[in-house]
């Protein structure tokens, strides 16, 4: 008997509209892997055992099946995009606790794709920070259960992890894809800004959050962002080419340097680069000096947007306070014209090179502890020390990726980031390909 757990998106799909499986066999088997590994990894917020199965032989008897680019295959979903028929509580206990009527349109092309939502995935609250966890659950990284998955989008990842879905959806508004990706040992890529529907919250954090794909696979990863962008030519590149490459590992947050183990993943990266033919230079970006403060600006505006119509009694201490900060400042996040300055700033490098090659953080994820009980202060150091290198790319609206590449000590997958200039997601997809092929990674965490 096949075993479908561990198999790529890809994969599970040819097989399903060859009808070597069915997609009932296939949801059912990563059900099974949900129910016994959930318990210790924390990653769903609700399983839909039955809706699946029941979803998965409609997909079985859809007339379109051999057609179907995710055919049978299961994906789980961020709990901060709606699922019609569940609730979605963005992680909070102030959101209503009432099923939302229609899925998101991401959601709806998943299914129009043949795929089958086993999950909803925790996140912390209104996903602002980079841990999972809170009032919901928390969210273990599969590789070290010790540490956080990361956030905002850390179910997801711990899902695709530990093999309980070949793909998951995320969003991404300062690194929320990228930075549970990189802990997680996963590929995935934020998009440029209208590349795909975004639609969450009060206004997408003002035009800044994402939604976008994890996958362990690179191909996974093309598949399932060519679905939600509704795109027929499979985000491939026109034809390989030889790209300009800066290596930078010149952290955009002053006084934070990325650690020895990041750093060593992206000199190994621009080897790679090199042998494959690419022109490798160290180049860094002209960040701003102020770009901290016009991070923290945004993140706490966009927050404080989604908190506006929800009960504050019921939000923990640090979103009321990250809320109530982003209240001063968000007149003057809302005019843009920081965000212009920074494209500006940042366009002439990027006409200079095609992609740019960061570590993707700058040292491992804190470890699993309450930190929705904790002090701002205290999550906000502990965020911006691990993860300061992927809100600049929120900023401007510009693809950025991860891509994991060597270990940490603990034996944990490490991560290099690559960024791209607008509208060069196969670029950066091509190149991560390069990457795979020649450093290839174990795909799923080893949990047995």
């Amino acid at each position: 008997m096949t075993n479908w757990v561990g198999r790529t998106a890809a994969e599970i799909a040819a097989a399903v509209r060859e009808k070597q499986v069915t997609p009932r066999e296939v949801v059912a088997e990563h059900l099974a892997r949900i129910e016994r590994l959930d318990g210790r990894i924390g990653a769903f917020r609700v399983v839909r055992a039955e809706a699946a199965l029941r979803e998965a032989d409609e997909v079985g008897a859809r007339g379109d099946l051999a057609d179907l680019p995710l055919a049978g295959v299961p994906v789980a979903v961020k709990d901060n995009v709606p699922v019609g028929g569940e609730t979605c509580r963005n992680g909070s206990a102030a959101t209503p606790d009432t099923p939302v009527e229609r899925d998101h349109v991401t959601v709806a092309r998943l299914r129009a794709a043949g795929a089958v939502v086993v999950g909803l995935t925790h996140v912390p609250e209104l996903c602002i920070f980079a841990t999972t966890d809170g009032v919901h659950g928390t969210s273990r990284n599969p590789w070290d259960t010790s540490r956080s998955a990361g956030g905002s989008s850390g179910g997801s990842a711990a899902a695709v992890a530990a093999g309980m879905v070949p793909i998951a959806l995320g969003t991404d508004g300062m690194g929320s894809l990228r930075i549970p990706a990189a802990n997680c040992g996963l590929v995935a890529i934020k998009p440029g800004h209208g590349v795909v529907p975004a639609g969450l919250g009060g206004n997408d954090w003002f035009g800044m959050t994402e939604n976008g794909p994890f996958a362990t696979t690179v191909a996974d990863a093309r598949l399932m962002l060519s679905v939600l962008a509704d795109r027929e030519d499979g985000m491939e590149p026109e034809a390989a080419a030889t790209r300009r490459i800066a290596v930078s590992l010149r952290s955009p947050l002053p006084g934070v340097t990325p650690g020895k183990p990041y750093a060593s993943a992206v000199r190994e990266a621009a080897g790679l680069l090199i042998k494959a033919g690419h022109q490798v230079r160290r180049a860094d970006p002209p960040y701003p000096k102020t770009l901290g403060v016009t991070a923290l600006a945004h993140w706490t505006a966009g927050a404080s947007v989604d908190a506006q119509a929800l009960d504050p009694r019921l939000l923990t201490r640090r979103t009321r306070v990250h809320a109530a900060i982003g209240r001063r400042v968000a007149g003057r996040v809302g005019t843009g014209a920081d965000r212009e300055a920074l494209r500006r700033r940042l366009k002439p490098f990027f006409d200079e090179y095609d992609v740019l090659l960061t570590p993707a953080l700058a040292r491992r994820s804190p470890r699993v502890a309450p930190w929705h009980e904790r002090g701002w202060l205290r999550n906000i150091a502990a965020n911006s020390t691990y993860a300061p290198m992927t809100p600049p790319w929120n900023l401007t609206g510009w693809p950025a990726m991860v891509v994991p590449l060597g270990t940490l000590p603990s034996g944990a997958p490490c991560a290099v980031q690559l960024v791209g200039r607008p509208g060069s997601e196969a670029v950066l997809l091509e190149v991560a390909g390069q990457l795979e092929r020649q450093r290839p990674w174990e795909r799923v965490a080893p949990l047995g």
